[in-house]
């Protein structure tokens, strides 16, 4: 059996540790790595907020958030974690919060044993990002002082920029006070463990990677589909939209583990730079072609089902798209001449995430059942089903030559049992240990804005025309079928 890699003694500190990211997410995380002894015994978690909260205020509050999210635990197993949690009040942009943190830092490394090991996790709006990062090197928390002893990370949540041009501007501002190799972007979709098994799928096993290119594969399907609509997050996702907040970040990383090299060894630099790689060899939109490459549209109301226009805190008259279909080119050996369709939107049929290979025909075919035989697919479902299919053609029983489709099903759930571990689990503790190999580098982040600030500043324009509307439960606008173009491509169902 290998042995677990367990973190050097840390302390975490959570800014924005009153939202609902932490209590949802990151603190259940935190726990099952705890509870599964991945976390060292000198490990301790400042939240710091703007409540007025004290220490035994915040662990009520976060005892409350593993009853919630977690389920029943054991009292003294409980409360035995929930010493380690520490309390900072104040507001992210006082330097007086930083003298406080700092203070509280140092007496947790002098009385707790954690050294000096510090990662600080930005679970707050991204306008935020800036104040903290400045305040951070102003009083000497970022590592950087030659008199300070242990390591030193930051995690960024997503959004990271706006457009091209923010997103760059926010590196910058990063870089003023950290190195690169302390910084950790992080992107949920990357901790998911079918994402990571993409490339153990390709990789370790030698009868699909011979098949992974443009000689027998026709094109490439990535969908993420949610059934339901904006919700309470109707003032963020106004201002962002369906490409900003699913393609730009989660869907490109999903294209760029599909159609990525393999790796000479799986690290963080070989891995990121076969990722480079394929973005850089996706053939820029230009504004002038956005209309050939990228659909969107916006979810009309439906039975029961407001549409996106009538949502609490959406301008009448806005033109976010709640739908973006984009279809990509792979300018490289590999994959000329193979489109990668992207699709995700609100309100649609189901919620689901999955990456589907269409394999081509065969180039003769010999049966008399031509008209009607289904092309050979491969699925890869991220969520909420994991696991993946293998869809082909073979014969019906009978004395007759009649062709039908035959499904073989892998399920995650069914083939390896217990629980799944959740993608902030993954993502937490690879930071903690200083494994970069599923967080983005500065060169991505910029490089996935590049590509698509075009799109956006096409459907911002004046002249763009009238976003497309469609219903509640649909697959989005009939306007993303014809992105397919060819008649024997069509989308994968919901």
């Amino acid at each position: 059996m290998l042995q677990q890699r367990i973190p050097d003694p840390c302390a975490l500190v959570i800014f924005g540790a009153s939202g609902d990211l932490t209590r949802r997410k990151l603190v259940p995380a935190i726990w099952h790595l705890h509870h599964q002894g991945r976390l060292p015994q000198a490990f301790h978690l400042v939240g710091v907020a703007r409540r007025d909260w004290d220490d035994d205020l915040f662990r009520q509050k976060m005892r409350e958030s593993l009853a919630e999210f977690v389920g029943p635990l054991d009292d003294s197993a409980r409360d035995a974690f929930l010493a380690k949690f520490h309390y900072v009040r104040g507001d992210p942009g006082d330097p007086a919060t930083y003298v406080a943190l700092k203070a509280r830092l140092e007496i947790l490394d002098r009385e707790c044993g954690t050294e000096g090991n510090r990662c600080f996790y930005c679970s707050v709006p991204p306008q935020i990002y800036r104040d903290i990062v400045e305040q951070l090197g102003r009083a000497g928390l970022s590592c950087q002082h030659r008199d300070h002893h242990g390591w030193c990370r930051i995690i960024v949540e997503k959004p990271f920029g706006h457009n091209y041009d923010s997103a760059r501007e926010l590196n910058q501002a990063l870089h003023s006070v950290f190195t690169e190799e302390q910084i950790y972007r992080i992107d949920h979709y990357l901790g998911k463990e079918t994402v990571q098994n993409i490339l153990v799928f390709r990789l370790g096993n030698s009868i699909f990677e011979p098949l992974w290119n443009r000689r027998y594969v026709d094109h490439v399907q990535i969908t993420a589909a949610e059934s339901v609509g904006v919700e309470h997050r109707a003032g963020y996702y106004d201002q962002s939209g369906a490409l900003r907040d699913m393609i730009q970040n989660h869907l490109l990383q999903v294209l760029c583990v599909i159609a990525m090299e393999p790796p000479s060894s799986f690290d963080a630099e070989s891995v990121r730079l076969e990722k480079l790689k394929v973005l850089k060899a996706i053939r820029p939109i230009r504004i002038g072609q956005v209309d050939r490459y990228a659909v969107r549209g916006q979810y009309g109301p439906g039975e029961n089902a407001l549409g996106y226009l009538q949502e609490e805190d959406v301008p009448p008259n806005s033109r976010t798209e709640t739908f973006a279909a984009l279809e990509f080119t792979v300018d490289n050996w590999r994959w000329q001449g193979v489109p990668f369709y992207v699709r995700t939107g609100k309100r649609m049929a189901k919620r689901t995430s999955t990456v589907t290979l269409q394999f081509h025909q065969p180039p003769h075919l010999i049966f008399a059942q031509t008209d009607a035989l289904a092309p050979s697919t491969l699925t890869i479902r991220i969520q909420p089903e994991e696991g993946i299919s293998l869809s082909f053609n073979g014969k019906i029983p009978g004395p007759d030559v009649h062709l039908g489709t035959v499904n073989m099903d892998f399920s995650y759930a069914d083939s390896f049992g217990g629980r799944t571990p959740e993608a902030y689990e993954t993502l937490i503790l690879d930071c903690l240990l200083g494994d970069a190999t599923l967080y983005s580098d500065s060169d991505w982040i910029e490089q996935s804005w590049a590509l698509l600030t075009p799109i956006l500043d096409a459907w911002q324009a004046p002249s763009s025309g009238e976003v497309p509307s469609y219903p509640v439960g649909a697959a989005g606008p009939e306007e993303a079928n014809e992105l397919l173009g060819e008649a024997w491509r069509k989308w994968a169902p919901l």
